[in-house]
C-alpha cells in the first residue's frame, strides 16, 4: 500500500519534478507581479505629489495605506488557506489586487487613491503568505531556500522592470496608466492560476476536503508519483488545529506566534521605509525624478544577486545564521547610503549593497517562517507573522516622513530605522527548536512506523 507519509517524504527529499518546478515558476509570477504592485507608489509618487501637491506626510500615508491593506489581508485572508485551500485563497485576492489597481488609475484625491491601495493592499497580503507556502510545501528539501529564493526573485524583478515601464508609461501617460498596467498584468495571470496551479498535497493530506484522495491523486500523477491508497488519519503531536482561536489558544503556539512576528514587524519596518522612500531620498539629495527611479531600480537589481546568493548558500551555511548576516549587513550598508554625498555615484553604489542586503533579509522570513508552523495552521500563522510584518511595513514609512518633516538630517533618520534590523537577527535565534519540533512532528503522526522498518522510498525517508 502506498503511504501518504512516504509520498511526502519522497517529495520532500527526491528530485524535483517539471511539474513542481512549473508551479514554483508560476508563484515566481505571482510575487513579480505583488513586487511591482507594493511599489507602485514609490514609483508614482513623485509624479503624484506634484500633480496633487502632496506634502511628505501625505505620501507616507499613500505608502502606508497599501502596507496596511497587506497587513489585513495576512492576518483576515490569508488564514481563509487553511479552511478552503491555497489556491482558491490566491484567485479570490488576485481580484481583489487586479479591482484594487485598475480603479487606482481614476482616482481624483489623496482619500481615494489611499481607500483603492488598501484595498489592493488586501490582495497582495492574502497572496504573498499562501504564495509562500505552495512554494514551501512542493520545493524538495535540499531545493527548499532556493525555490523560495526564486520565488522571493520575484519581487524585485517584478519591482524593476515595472520600475523601468513606469519611466516610460509616467512620461507618456501620466502616472495613472501604471495602474492600469498592472491590473492588465493581473488580469493576464488569473487564467494561469486557474489552470495550471494545484492545490497543495499537504493541505489535501491534512485537511481532507472533498474527493481530497481523488484530487491528490491527479497531482500525484503529475509529479509522476505514486497514487495512494487511502488518506492517513492525521494526528499532529504539536496539538496544532485550524483555526486563529484554537491557535491563540495554545501556549507553545503563541510563542511561535510572538517570535515570528518580532522577526517579521522589525525586519519590514526597516525593509520598507527603504523600499518605499529610496527614490524621495534620492531626489532629495538632487537627482531628478527619473534618477530617483533608476536609483531604486539599482537597488532592485542588487537585490536580485542578493536573493540568488542566499538561495544557493542558504542549504550550506544555515538558513538562520545567512539571514542574520544578512540583517546585520542590512544596516551597515543602510548607515553607509545615509552618509554617502547627494547625487554622488557613491550613493547609488552604496543603494545596491542595501538593495543586496534587504531582499535577501526579507527573503530569509519566507525561508523560514512557514516551516515554524505545523501544516494545519500554517496559513494562519505565517498569515498573522505577515500581518505583524505590515504593521512595521506601515511604521517604517510613516516614522520616515514625520522624522523627514522634523527636519533631521538623512543620516540620522536612515540609521533609527535601521536599527532594527539588529533585534530582529538576535531574535532569529528563538526560531531553531520550533522548527525541529516541527520536522519531528511531520515524522511521527503522519509515519510512525516500528524500528526497524524500512519506507519503501529509501532508508533516509524518515
Amino acid at each position: 500500500m502506498n503511504n501518504a507519509a512516504d509520498i511526502l517524504d519522497a517529495i520532500k527529499k527526491g528530485k524535483m519534478s517539471s511539474y513542481q518546478i512549473l508551479i514554483v515558476a508560476l508563484c515566481t509570477l505571482i510575487a513579480g507581479l505583488d513586487g511591482f504592485d507594493v511599489l507602485v507608489v514609490a514609483y508614482t509618487g513623485p509624479a503624484i505629489s506634484i500633480n496633487w501637491g502632496l506634502a511628505p506626510t501625505d505620501l507616507g500615508l499613500l505608502f502606508s495605506a497599501g502596507l496596511a491593506g497587506m497587513g489585513l489581508g495576512a492576518v483576515a485572508v490569508a488564514p481563509i488557506g487553511d479552511i478552503v485551500g491555497r489556491k482558491p485563497t490566491i484567485m479570490f485576492c488576485m481580484v481583489l489586487l487586479l479591482v484594487g489597481m485598475g480603479l487606482s488609475a481614476f482616482t481624483s484625491g489623496l482619500g481615494e487613491l489611499a481607500f483603492m491601495r488598501l484595498v489592493t493592499g488586501i490582495g497582495i497580503g492574502g497572496i504573498l503568505a499562501n504564495v509562500n507556502i505552495m512554494v514551501t510545501e512542493y520545493s524538495s528539501a535540499r531545493r527548499k531556500a532556493l525555490c523560495v529564493s526564486l520565488m522571493a526573485l520575484g519581487y524585485p524583478v517584478g519591482a524593476t522592470l515595472g520600475g523601468i515601464f513606469s519611466v516610460f508609461l509616467i512620461q507618456a501617460y501620466g502616472w495613472q496608466s501604471v495602474y492600469l498596467f498592472g491590473a492588465g498584468a493581473a488580469a493576464l495571470l488569473l487564467p494561469l492560476i486557474w489552470i495550471a496551479m494545484p492545490e497543495s498535497v499537504d493541505y489535501l493530506i491534512a485537511k481532507k476536503p472533498a474527493n481530497a484522495l481523488e484530487r491528490c491523486n491527479r497531482i500525484l500523477s503529475k509529479m509522476g508519483m505514486p497514487n495512494l491508497d487511502l488518506l492517513p488519519a492525521h494526528h499532529s503531536v504539536t496539538g496544532a488545529k485550524p483555526g486563529l482561536i484554537a491557535l491563540l489558544g495554545n501556549g507553545d503556539m503563541v510563542s511561535r506566534l510572538f517570535f515570528t512576528s518580532v522577526v517579521y514587524f522589525t525586519v519590514m519596518m526597516t525593509c520598507y521605509f527603504l523600499l518605499s522612500w529610496t527614490p524621495q531620498i534620492l531626489t532629495r539629495s538632487g537627482m531628478t525624478q527619473t534618477m530617483g527611479i533608476s536609483g531604486s531600480l539599482l537597488m532592485n537589481l542588487g537585490g536580485i544577486a542578493g536573493c540568488l546568493v542566499y538561495g544557493f548558500l542558504a542549504q550550506k551555511l544555515g538558513p538562520r545564521a545567512l539571514a542574520a548576516a544578512f540583517m546585520v549587513g542590512l544596516v551597515i550598508t543602510s548607515v553607509s547610503f545615509a552618509a554617502a554625498p547627494g547625487a554622488s555615484i557613491l550613493l547609488l553604489v552604496t543603494a545596491v549593497a542595501v538593495g543586496f542586503c534587504l531582499f535577501s533579509a526579507v527573503n530569509s522570513l519566507y525561508v523560514l517562517v512557514p516551516g515554524v508552523f505545523p501544516v494545519q495552521v500554517r496559513s494562519t500563522g505565517t498569515g498573522i507573522a505577515m500581518g505583524a510584518g505590515r504593521l512595521g511595513a506601515v511604521a517604517g514609512p510613516l516614522l520616515a516622513g514625520y522624522l523627514i518633516g522634523l527636519g533631521l538630517d538623512k543620516t540620522m533618520y536612515i540609521a533609527i530605522l535601521s536599527a532594527p534590523m539588529i533585534i530582529a537577527s538576535i531574535v532569529l535565534v528563538k526560531l531553531r527548536p520550533f522548527l525541529d519540533a516541527v520536522k519531528k512532528s511531520v515524522d511521527i503522526s503522519l509515519n510512525p512506523m516500528p524500528a526497524g522498518v524500512s519506507s519503501p522510498f529509501g532508508e533516509n525517508s524518515h
